[in-house]
């Protein structure tokens, strides 16, 4: 079967949310508002990936002037600028059934693609300190802890700066 990476739209809703439910503790998951919301204004840096039609994950996030995630972005997007900007992910996950196969990676490098394409500045997203080597291993630098307290927990903002194509 042939893998398929396009961008979500809201018939993906309730598969993307139990994806969340499936990757996050309670406390930094996103709520199906929030990704409706997402889906709805910021669907162009939104993608899936699937294979005969079962959607296996996703990544999404805003592109912002600032390099950092900060909070308020789980809570609030404003749709994206055609060029330009910094590329941030507020969420990676791929379904336990499909992890070991790649499609993080997949999913990573045509998401950096497409904010190449439209001559963004970097990709930027934050991390568990456990997952910081997983993410330099993908190009990505790490600039130490982030100021988001998302969940209680300790975050860490990694930066991958993008050559424009």
């Amino acid at each position: 079967m042939s893998l398929n990476i396009r961008n979500a739209n809201l018939e993906d809703l309730e598969k993307i949310t139990h994806l969340e439910a499936e990757s996050f503790s309670a406390a930094e998951a996103d709520s199906k508002e929030a990704f409706a919301e997402r889906l709805q204004l910021i669907s162009d840096s939104f993608l899936v990936i699937e294979e005969a039609g079962e959607l296996l994950g996703y990544v999404n996030g805003p592109v912002v002037e600032q390099a950092y995630i900060t909070d308020n972005l789980f809570r609030k997007v404003e749709a994206n600028p055609l060029e330009g900007g910094n590329q941030c992910i507020l969420g990676l996950s791929v379904s336990a059934k499909a992890k070991g196969r790649g499609l993080s990676l997949l999913l990573m490098e045509a998401f950096e693609q497409q904010a190449q394409q439209k001559h963004r500045l970097s990709v930027s997203l934050t991390c568990h300190e456990e997952l910081i080597h997983f993410y330099e291993k993908m190009g990505y630098i790490n600039h130490g802890r982030s100021e988001s307290t998302l969940g209680g927990a300790e975050w860490y903002n990694l930066v991958k700066p993008l050559v424009f194509v």
